[in-house]
């Protein structure tokens, strides 16, 4: 199955579940964005947007990893998650 196809799987498998964890989340997140979109750009947000800045920093860690690479862990994640 091509990668990008079992990725949006994965997306759909996990708007299904529950995971609620904010750590996971935000690994998630950073995966996602670095899968759809690549590095992340523009200045890192203010002490007064704690979420928003949570997720840059969430994202600059993914920073040299491929969009591939992104995705293949998005995958991975998820399949990790879901079957425990």
């Amino acid at each position: 199955m091509p990668l990008d196809s079992e990725f949006q799987k994965a997306v759909e498998k996990l708007k299904q579940s529950t995971v609620s964890d904010s750590k996971v989340l935000l690994e998630l997140y950073s995966l996602y964005k670095q899968g759809l979109e690549g590095e992340v750009k523009g200045p890192r947000p203010g002490i007064f947007d704690p979420k928003g800045r949570a997720k840059y920093d969430a994202r600059s860690l993914r920073r040299g990893l491929s969009q591939t690479q992104a995705k293949e862990k998005y995958i991975a994640l998820v399949d990790k998650l879901l079957t425990r």
